[in-house]
């Protein structure tokens, strides 16, 4: 697929998973709260600081940033599908947030001036671009000097069951493609040697890169679809297409393949995210 293309395709799958985000933000801030912790911590946000979210999501990430940056700070929570920013300005403003502006941006693309920003965090957003190459310079580009990056992605499929095995499964079935080789794609970032090769490149001098651990937890098979047909990008969009006898047989297959997560009465996934800071 030529680049255009997939951000045309990527931007209409992430506009439509939108809603979903919004209604189980609440599992999935639970699973990855490790991963959040450690972004917080290594972009130190400061009272009067001016931070960046990049491919916000459902915005909870830059929300607990938000809540460093005091009055005289600001957080900018962005992401490049329109709907997602809708999610995340309703949750923020739910929460009473005062110092979050809510903008469509494109991470290839991002329309603030030079040595605009403190701090950029982006969680799970990176590996999905289609020119990770780019994004990252236009993310050293915004930032003032002396500004700090952190980012988290997906470490490889194996690592992550809880996403791989319903990937591999629709790819058996042929209703996935073979993932290409260094193409965009929720495990496109996970060769930690390759990261710190692109942020090098993009003009980062300090780079820390640490595994960090999660735990996705589903009471049921059907919870884990439901899961999956709300929230999984490209995932998604084959599972939504699905009548009830195809479910039914997907259902029954993964059941078969969970076994081994089993646990307590529910399905226990390992996952492990690359968390990185640059600067």
């Amino acid at each position: 697929m030529e680049l255009e293309e997939y951000r045309r395709a990527s931007r209409e799958v992430w506009e439509a998973m939108a809603p979903g985000w919004g209604e189980w933000a609440a599992e999935m801030e639970t699973a990855n709260a490790p991963v959040r912790a450690w972004l917080l911590r290594e972009l130190d946000p400061r009272p009067g600081e001016t931070m960046l979210e990049l491919s916000a999501g459902a915005g909870a990430t830059g929300f607990e940033v938000a809540g460093h940056l005091g009055d005289d700070g600001r957080l900018i929570s962005s992401d490049f599908a329109s709907e997602m920013v809708d999610v995340a300005q309703r949750r923020g403003n739910e929460l009473g947030l005062r110092n979050v502006e809510y903008r469509v941006i494109d991470a290839e693309r991002v329309g603030l001036p030079d040595n605009s920003v403190d701090g950029v965090v982006c969680r799970y957003g990176y590996m999905l671009v289609a020119d990770a190459a780019r994004a990252f310079a236009e993310t050293r580009r915004v930032l003032r000097p002396g500004g700090r990056l952190a980012l988290a992605v997906w470490s490889s499929a194996e690592d992550n069951p809880w996403a791989s095995i319903a990937g591999r499964l629709l790819v058996e079935r042929g209703q996935l493609p073979t993932p290409e080789p260094g193409a965009p794609g929720i495990f496109a970032l996970a060769d930690e040697d390759r990261l710190r090769m692109l942020l090098g490149d993009a003009g980062f001098t300090s780079v820390r890169v640490q595994q960090v651990p999660v735990t996705f937890r589903f009471p049921s098979v059907n919870d884990y679809v439901a899961w999956a047909t709300n929230t999984a990008g490209a995932l998604a969009v084959v599972l939504r297409g699905f009548d009830e006898s195809e479910r039914a047989a997907f259902a029954a297959d993964l059941d078969e393949r969970f076994a081994p997560f089993a646990a307590g009465g529910e399905y226990r996934f390992p996952g492990v995210a690359v968390c990185t800071a640059a600067s």
